[in-house]
Formats: C-alpha cells, sequence, structure tokens
C-alpha cells in the first residue's frame, strides 16, 4: 500500500505547484454533506479507495488502526467478530462508505447521547499534508494524547486541513443486553419523558420521536446494558417493546437514514441544549432525547438560524434539495471562531489545495 500513499503524495505536491485545487473523496457516500463543489472544473480528486485494510487490531486494548479506504461495513464485521463496535454508530450510507468520511464528515448515530461523538474515539491520525508529506498526530492509546488533540481537531474538518490517510480508533464491547420500546407520545410528552430519564438510573442509549407533523407520534427508546439494568429500565418506561428484529430494523433506518423521514428534501439538521421546547416548524424527528432534531421542508434558512441560535443551538443544511447554492450548509461562525478557523487553514494548508468551499464558503 506503501505506492498506493507515494502516488498519493506526488498527486497533492504536484497540485500545489501548479496551483490547483483537489477534492478529496473515498467512497462519494457523503458527496452530499457540506457546501457544493465548485463546478468550475478546476479541481481535481484526491481518491483515497485505494488505500484501504485495516493495518493493526488488538480486541485486547480495544484499538483498531485502518487506512482511509477502508470500508466501514469491513471494520464493523471485523470487531463484531470479537463481540466489539464502533460506540458512536457513524450512519455508513451504504457499502462504498468508509473510515475517512466517517471520520471526516464526524457524524455520529442514534448512540451518541449516550456513548459519545465520533471524535471522542479518534486516538490517532496520519495525515496528508499540503506539500505532499504525510504528518502524524495522536497514538493508539489514550494517555499518547496531550497538549493539542489535532486528530480529534480533524474529525468534521471534511478534509480542509488535509487528507487523513490512516486513522487510530477505540472501540468498544458490545453491551449484554438490549431492549427497544415504543410509547405513542405528542411531542411535548417525548421532550418531558427524555428529560425526566436524564436524571434517573436508567441505561438509556437512543431516544427517536418520529412525528406526523401535527404534533403526534412514537416514541422509541434502547435500554442497553446488563440484563438486570435493563429489565429494571423497562419498568420505568413502559410502552411496548419490539422484537430484536423490529428494533434492529429501526434503528438502522435512523443510524443509516434510510427511514421514510429522511427521503424528505431540504432536510435540515439541528442542534439545541437540553430542555429546549418544541419549533413547531413541521414534519420532525427528534434523536439524542431532543438534543438532535431533524426537520424536513422548505425553510427560510436566515430566520430558522436567527431563532435556533436564540435558543443556544445552530442549523445545518443537511440535504440540500432545491435551496440554493448560496445558502450556506453550516450555521454561520462568529467572528472569533471564524478567525481560529482562517489560522489552522493558513497553517495547515495555505495554498488552499484541499476541498475549497465544503466546509466554510470564505476557504
Amino acid at each position: 500500500m506503501e505506492y498506493v500513499l507515494s502516488e498519493l503524495s506526488e498527486q497533492v505536491a504536484t497540485a500545489r505547484a501548479s496551483k490547483r485545487t483537489l477534492r478529496i473523496r473515498g467512497g462519494g457516500t457523503r458527496d452530499f454533506y457540506g457546501n457544493p463543489w465548485p463546478q468550475d472544473g478546476s479541481a481535481g480528486w484526491l481518491d483515497l479507495a485505494a488505500y484501504h485494510g485495516v493495518v493493526t487490531y488488538e480486541p485486547s486494548e480495544l484499538v483498531l488502526t485502518a487506512r482511509a479506504g477502508t470500508p466501514l461495513v469491513e471494520i464493523e464485521a471485523l470487531v463484531a467478530g470479537q463481540n466489539q463496535m464502533l460506540a458512536f454508530e457513524p450512519p455508513r450510507f451504504g457499502p462504498a462508505g468508509t473510515l475517512g468520511g466517517c471520520v471526516a464528515t464526524g457524524l455520529s448515530g442514534p448512540r451518541r447521547m449516550a456513548a459519545g461523538s465520533a471524535a471522542d474515539f479518534v486516538l490517532g491520525t496520519r495525515l496528508l499534508g499540503a506539500d505532499g508529506t504525510v504528518l502524524h498526530f495522536g497514538g493508539e492509546v489514550m494517555k499518547n494524547v496531550a497538549g493539542y488533540d489535532l486528530s480529534r481537531l480533524l474529525a468534521g474538518s471534511l478534509g480542509v486541513l488535509g487528507a487523513m490517510v490512516e486513522i487510530s480508533l477505540k472501540v468498544v464491547p458490545r453491551p449484554h443486553s438490549e431492549v427497544t420500546t415504543v410509547l405513542e407520545l405528542t411531542e411535548e410528552q417525548a421532550l418531558e419523558q427524555c428529560l425526566q430519564w436524564r436524571s434517573q438510573p436508567i441505561p438509556v442509549s437512543a431516544t427517536a420521536w418520529v412525528g406526523d407533523g401535527a404534533g403526534h407520534g412514537h416514541l422509541s427508546v434502547r435500554v442497553s446494558g446488563n440484563e438486570s439494568a435493563v429489565r429494571q429500565g423497562l419498568v420505568r418506561i413502559g410502552g411496548q417493546s419490539l422484537t430484536h428484529a423490529e428494533a434492529d430494523s429501526f434503528w438502522l433506518g435512523v443510524r443509516d437514514q434510510t427511514h421514510d423521514f429522511f427521503r424528505q428534501p431540504p432536510l435540515w439538521r439541528i442542534v439545541l441544549p437540553p430542555k429546549t421546547p418544541t419549533l413547531g416548524l413541521g414534519a420532525t424527528l427528534y434523536e439524542w432525547g431532543g438534543n438532535l432534531r431533524w426537520l424536513a421542508g422548505p425553510q427560510d434558512a436566515a430566520a430558522l438560524r436567527t431563532r435556533v441560535q436564540a435558543l443556544g443551538g445552530s442549523v445545518c443544511l443537511y440535504r440540500r434539495g432545491d435551496v440554493p447554492a448560496d445558502v450556506p450548509a453550516f450555521h454561520p461562525l462568529s467572528a472569533g471562531v471564524m478567525q481560529i478557523h482562517q489560522r489552522l487553514k493558513q497553517e495547515f494548508d495555505p495554498a488552499g489545495v484541499f476541498n475549497r468551499h465544503r466546509l466554510i464558503p470564505e476557504f
């Protein structure tokens, strides 16, 4: 595989010397996410799909290192064989989804509310820099992380600082027991219940409320842990338990966004603090106890972002649909945060080689 990495390095160095830009790509399953690619034909592709394979996997140490082009399904099949998993349940968007795309987008699935985000499980990275050299950050154990945690900074950066070519992740054991129960609740009732469960010793690992647009819907609650804790949690929550097959089908639909709700572009991803009341804006799906809210259908982007910002949250235009290309995908940054981003970009990629405009229109 080193010859593949050498070719990638040469491609980056050539692009910088000729003042061209590059679009980083693996399986292409996440191309929809972020600001649109420039349509002037000036950018070339840096294809990481060929740089794949698991480098090391130590089940006893709960650490896996793999190249960026490695399919997520391959990684998950490997760790499942040791009764382990990726705790943050990243969406895969099909069998072509790669580890590099997973970390570059930083998206986490239903278990994020209990386990943490994608960035929390990144231990180390190898980054192909704008001059064609490979930089190494972090390591393969938590205690190696000191000073500025640049490995985790790369999670969610959409490749604007460089191309991650190798990533070390912490994996976790699968829970001994897991049951999903469903309750018929209004939007307000679902939010109130999720708040109550936060303060109780119930091992809730995921929640998802799917509404009908009129305030009514169903709240699915997944409880994970040892059998005794799961049994006691279900007594406190109530509802109607699903079969394992029904539960797996539902959570896979939410995780990989194949559930019917996600087929309604444009789709807005709204992150809000706990205790935020209902927004009353139409068809909604809640995750993470109400902290993550998916909103389907046309919206005035500026008005929506102003309202959500006043509540302490942010809005991502997740699936653009027919929303004009000049509407930014991500919530506008404050002047201070923008300055930090600009300094980082200048430090890592001063020539602007990588993924121009994808994260921030000004880059």
